[in-house]
């Protein structure tokens, strides 16, 4: 089980995942619990919060899971993170969930939406948050792919400097740095009258 404090370390995966690897069912199920709240975060993350046309983030999530699975008896530790095999399949299903849905030429059918509307169903708070999420996605494709995933995993997912670095496969300092740089970029392409 993960630790009190909520991160993920080498040392909390390694012995998992070498015990999953083995096809541990014990060992697969704590790995996948561990992993899988990180994973669903990031794909909400990396998809907005919103559905592509049949696929939701959760869905992608649960297809990350699956390719973990598969790819753990052939996994072998050298000397990295788990986290950054993780991350990489995260970020190619999210990729390959945007490909689908731009070769998709199907024409949507109204519908009733299954779930009510955020915020007592109220359409302007609605078309607001969307409005937002929309300018803060646009900045956010501005910057170079780096500093998207860095933002991404620190600030949406909750990843700690070191858990980022893992994922990234860089230095923790550079993590930092980055970050501050981005943050400095998107504060100086942003105006007051704007938010």
């Amino acid at each position: 089980m993960p630790r009190p404090s909520g991160r993920l370390t080498k040392e909390d995966l390694d012995p998992l995942v070498k015990d999953a690897g083995e096809g541990n069912p014990a060992a697969i199920h704590s790995l996948l619990q561990m992993i899988e709240p990180v994973v669903v975060r990031y794909c909400r993350a990396r998809m907005g919060g919103r559905d592509l046309s049949y696929l939701s983030a959760d869905d992608v999530a649960q297809e990350v899971c699956l390719a973990v699975l598969k790819a753990l008896p052939d996994y072998q530790d050298r000397g990295g993170s788990f986290l950054y095999l993780v991350h990489a399949i995260a970020a190619n299903k999210v990729a390959d969930a945007y490909r689908a849905v731009a070769r998709d030429r199907s024409e949507p059918v109204p519908e009733l939406p299954e779930r009510p509307l955020l915020a007592g169903n109220e359409p302007e708070t609605h078309a607001l948050h969307l409005d937002l999420g929309a300018r803060l996605g646009k900045l956010l494709a501005s910057l170079p792919r780096v500093q998207q995933e860095i933002l991404t995993l620190r600030i949406a997912v909750g990843f700690s400097a070191t858990e980022t670095a893992e994922a990234l496969g860089i230095s923790p300092g550079n993590v930092r740095v980055t970050q501050h740089r981005a943050l400095t970029r998107l504060r100086g392409m942003i105006s007051v009258d704007e938010f």
